[in-house]
């Protein structure tokens, strides 16, 4: 399944990451033998593990949410966050990277879903702070673009609008607070269900678990 979504993705600009949560290190081997590098997990300390355990030219994104205490874990290593779902988490990875004297990339994860357990921004408190002189002085993250879920939902209908919501707001933002970054250009949507319908609505980077790994 793995060459057929690699496939899927060739004639596009979207990336793939392997959703390897709750997957033994044996089953992400056997995937990184097949060519691919870019994993992501949403656990702190599972992360953790994982990366000492597996090779070290693995690029590995946080996709959950994530508490401000656990942001210490990974902070060492971790090469994009696609859930920053409040300032004061981005206040947290902002601190612990200055530790580790590294910038980390993150992207803005907005509430596009109609579920109410699924985390996120809106636009209008995104536009506030990322203009403020607070938001200017973080110089250890990159705010390198957005991300959202939609609604766990068969309407293919309901799913595209949420999608085009999403990348309404990168281009939102696009022009109103990041027109000259070359680094804001990533929009981080799709999964197993519904990744074909995120690319044509201008997916960079999809996240792709049961269909390469098996139900969990």
């Amino acid at each position: 399944m793995l060459e057929k979504i690699l496939s899927d993705l060739t004639t596009t600009n979207t990336q793939l990451v392997a959703v390897s949560k709750t997957k033994p290190v044996d089953h992400i081997l056997e995937i990184y033998h097949k060519g691919q590098r870019v994993f992501g997990e949403n656990k702190a300390q599972e992360l953790k593990e994982k990366h000492s355990q597996l090779p070290q030219d693995i690029e590995w994104h946080f996709i959950g949410h994530l508490q401000t205490n656990k942001v210490k874990l990974i902070a060492p290593f971790v090469k994009l966050i696609h859930s920053i779902d409040s300032w004061r988490l981005l206040k947290a990875v902002n601190k612990e990277a200055s530790k580790q004297n590294r910038v980390i990339d993150c992207l803005l994860q907005f509430h596009i879903a109609t579920e109410n357990t699924k985390f996120g921004l809106d636009i209008t408190e995104a536009e506030a702070f990322l203009t403020s002189p607070e938001f200017q002085s973080l110089e250890y993250v990159r705010i390198v673009g957005v991300m959202g879920m939609a609604t766990f939902t068969n309407n293919t209908i309901q799913v595209r609008s949420e999608f085009k919501n999403l990348k309404g707001i990168f281009d939102q933002l696009k022009g109103n607070v990041f027109p000259d970054s070359i680094d804001f250009k990533e929009v981080s949507m799709g999964m197993s269900g519904d990744y074909a319908i995120a690319i044509e609505e201008g997916s960079t980077i999809v996240r792709i678990g049961s269909l390469i790994f098996g139900r969990r």
